[in-house]
Formats: structure tokens, sequence, C-alpha cells
């Protein structure tokens, strides 16, 4: 096992790590939500918050099978997140990370238009879906330099190869699927699509982490 994996899972999910400042970014947090809730209830349309558990969920998902390489490599996941954290909550997801994912669908959401407005010839939504995805990958790569975001393989690092495997699955899925939950006709289909993620998720994790007894 890698010297950051074993940095990870040293103090994972340790509540005595919290800091104060989690606070004032939960309050965020709630802020966001509750005033997207608000004009929800308002003008009966729920997508921004939608979004925002959708891509949450997702990254979720993803997080997950992250963790399952780790316990299925013995070396390594795909991504590590072993630097200093309020609270690592699995090898390369803490809860500043979180945060931000709660917020990023929401994001996405508020900067999208109708599904048939185009940029550069290019639909929207799909091209805001790679602009963001192209713009977190492009953080990434500062925090990899930094070493608080470690990649240990070579088909996963900052190659021209590697970024783009890192933009695909690291995050252009999860604004795809989001898409795909807005043009959804019905409120229960769109609410089905994080659901499945959801679900999906916590199955894995009940199975890796309680039946085979995975750390992760």
């Amino acid at each position: 096992m890698t010297a950051a994996s074993q940095q990870a899972l040293t103090g994972l999910r340790d509540l005595t790590s919290l800091q104060w400042y989690v606070i004032p970014l939960l309050a965020l947090l709630f802020y966001i939500y509750t005033k997207e809730i608000k004009k929800a209830k308002a003008n009966g349309n729920w997508d921004a918050v939608l979004a925002g558990v959708t891509l949450f969920c997702a990254d979720f998902l993803n997080e997950t099978v992250n963790g399952w390489i780790l316990a299925l490599s013995g070396r390594s996941a795909l991504w590590t997140a072993p630097g200093p954290t309020a609270l690592r909550t699995m090898i390369g997801w803490n809860v500043e990370i979180m945060f931000m994912f709660m917020i990023l669908g929401i994001i996405y959401y508020n900067t999208v238009d109708s599904k048939d407005v185009k940029i550069l010839g290019i639909p929207n939504r799909w091209f805001w879906a790679t602009v963001y995805s192209l713009f977190c990958v492009f953080i990434e790569c500062y925090l990899n330099a930094a070493n608080m975001l470690v990649w240990e393989y070579s088909f996963w690092d900052r190659t021209l190869a590697g970024v783009w495997l890192i933009v695909i699955f690291g995050y252009f899925w999860f604004f795809a699927i989001t898409k795909f939950m807005l043009e959804r006709k019905t409120m229960q289909k769109k609410i089905m699509v994080p659901v499945v993620l959801f679900t999906a998720a916590v199955l894995l994790n009940i199975i890796g982490l309680g039946f085979l007894g995975f750390n992760y």
C-alpha cells in the first residue's frame, strides 16, 4: 500500500479532527439550499435542488468506487486525499470536498439555459458541462502538484491522456447525469435519478464496509 494511502487511512472518519470552520461552511450550505427550496415552493420548480442532490449523489458513487479500487488493489485508489482536513470521510473524500459537490450541481443549474440554447454551436448544457469539468480538473492539477490530492497510477495523472480520463470520469459524467435528470419530463422520473445513484452507493458501501470488511 502506498504511503499516501496509509496516511489517508490514518484518522479516517475520526470526529476528533473536526474544526470550527465546518460550522460556517454548513451554514452557507443551508443558506443556499433553503433559498432554492423557498424559490421551488413559490414557483413549483425543484430542478435547482434536484441538480444539487443529483451531482452530489454521483460524486458519492464515484468516491465509493474509488474506495473499492483501493481495497481490491491493496495498493492505492485512483485518487487519494491524505492532507489536513476537518474530517476525512473516505480515502479520497473529505468534508470540504463534500460541501463543494453539494453546491456544484446548483451552480451548474443556475448557469445553464434551456436545452435549445447553443453556445458556439454547442448545446449550452453540454458546453457548460465541458467548461466546468475542465475548470475543476485544472484546480485538481494544482492540488495534485501540492500533494493534497495524490494520483498513483500512470493512466490517471497530469499527462494529456491521464487528464482526459479525470475530466470524463472524475467530473463530466456528473454534469451529464445532472443534465439527464433536468430533461426528464416528470418529477417522479427526475427524483429517480438521484435515488438510483444514492442507492447504488449505499449498497456498495454496505457490501464493502459491512460484509467484506474493506477499509476506505
